[in-house]
């Protein structure tokens, strides 16, 4: 038997012509609010896997992963339940394209991110200086 546990997902800032890919969420929770592509890792599949996967299926685009940027995982990141996110920088490549769980897709300027949902801004915020080492070389 096994015990419940946090739910597995991942989230991609992904840097597309310079600028950060957002998402506009078409479903509950936070819909319509901003959110970083991502979502629930399924069953058989590593997290790299999944990131790029869920990178192609809500904006579109294929992704080359840069870094892990972290491991979030606030019990009340989530209002549907402890999850806990693994988080990658990644450099975007394709043509952008809502698809999945987005309503539609966006690029923002680094210093220009409108409040997001889950704890996405503070992701952002925490990847700022690597997000700033690449966008310098760029």
């Amino acid at each position: 038997m096994y015990a419940d546990t946090p739910k597995l997902t991942v989230d991609a800032v992904i840097l597309y012509n310079g600028r950060i890919v957002l998402i506009q969420r078409k479903n509950p929770p936070f819909q319509e609010k901003f959110a970083l592509p991502g979502g629930f890792v399924e069953v058989g599949e590593t997290v790299e896997e999944a990131v790029v996967r869920e990178a192609r299926e809500e904006a579109g685009l294929s992704i080359e992963i840069v870094k892990l940027l972290g491991v979030y995982s606030d019990p009340l990141r989530d209002p549907r339940g402890h999850t806990v996110s693994i988080c990658y920088l990644s450099l975007g490549h394709g043509n952008l394209k809502a698809g999945s769980d987005a309503k539609d897709v966006f690029l923002f300027d680094v210093d220009d991110v409108p409040e997001m949902a889950f704890d996405h801004n503070k992701i952002l915020e925490q990847a700022r200086g690597d997000i700033n080492g690449i966008l310098s070389k760029m």
